[in-house]
């Protein structure tokens, strides 16, 4: 699930430290740990949908953050997920990240595997998707031979990617461009979104882009999104999240799909978070959902979610 306000990219050296367990510092090196566990009951939407117990997500995010003097900093991170192994799978656990790089403070660069900028777009605040969050999700948010800038300037962020087409490697996935873009002023937030894809060697360049916005009103967050995959489908979000207290809310949101071929599919759902007072990172979640697609029964779930 993302978050319902479009993400403002924080640099990489610090992002993978917040909430974080803090196992070693000293001598200019922090390295830390960080946790997300969520397990969950879940029946999805759908025809003669059976419940079961889901694992989304086992994930273990080591990071590693050097002081080098002058305001730059090293960083390195290997992310590790084990949803199939619990869903006894047998693949055993899967790299998710793995990637190092260099922050100047304002700017970070970093290489290897690891989230494509367009990752960062879209206001999608579901729980389990029956659809893609956006135009993105659907093309592919993710690489093994990336190259990725974050800069943070002034109160706009920016973040491109490039993605190697490593032609005849074992690393082989296709190629991508991808540029993020956000800003926020008074409580409104607005980003863009584009992405250039050769999803192999040989095939045509994909074009994918989007703009979203988000606005705090105190009472309520209203979001919106659009996205459109050139020849292949438009797509469109509108979230609002209502803080019942201090410790629970509540989401109501909608999908909506246009594939170029094929009908429209709308999706619709409802969620609500408790976290608890004593423990901000301890939070129970329950969420229905359901689409108008032929025999589509309304599917739902129900878990808790520990994380560090």
């Amino acid at each position: 699930m993302k978050k319902l306000i479009l993400a403002s990219a924080i640099i990489a050296a610090t992002a993978s430290t917040a909430n974080a367990a803090t196992i070693y510092e000293g001598k200019g090196l922090t390295y830390t740990l960080k946790g997300d566990w969520q397990i969950q009951l879940r029946q999805d939407v759908g025809d003669d949908q059976n419940p079961d117990v889901e694992f989304d997500d086992l994930e273990l995010k080591n990071s590693v953050v050097y002081d080098l003097n002058n305001g730059i900093k090293a960083f390195g991170q290997v992310d590790f997920g084990f949803k199939d192994e619990a869903e006894d799978k047998r693949e055993g656990s899967k790299l998710e990240e793995a990637y190092v790089g260099l922050d100047f403070g304002g700017v970070a660069v970093s290489i290897g595997k690891r989230d494509y900028a367009t990752d960062e777009f879209g206001v999608d605040a579901q729980y389990e998707d029956t659809l893609s969050e956006d135009g993105f999700d659907a093309q592919g948010t993710s690489g093994d031979d990336l190259i990725r800038v974050d800069a943070e300037l002034g109160a706009m962020t920016l973040i491109a990617s490039y993605e190697l087409d490593a032609e005849g490697e074992s690393s082989e996935n296709g190629e991508s461009f991808d540029l993020f873009v956000a800003t926020e002023m008074s409580g409104l937030e607005l980003s863009a979104a584009y992405q250039n894809m050769k999803a192999n060697v040989g095939a045509d360049s994909v074009d994918t882009w989007g703009i979203a916005a988000a606005y705090d009103a105190g009472v309520a967050k209203i979001a919106a999104d659009f996205s459109s995959v050139d020849d292949v489908q438009d797509q469109y979000n509108l979230v609002g999240s209502m803080p019942v207290n201090p410790s629970t809310k509540v989401v109501l949101g909608m999908t909506n799909v246009e594939p170029e071929a094929g009908d429209d599919i709308t999706e619709w759902y409802a969620n609500v978070t408790y976290k608890f007072p004593t423990q901000k990172n301890v939070s129970l979640f329950a969420e229905i959902a359901d689409t108008d697609a032929d025999n589509a029964d309304m599917g739902y779930l129900a878990g808790l979610r520990v994380k560090f």
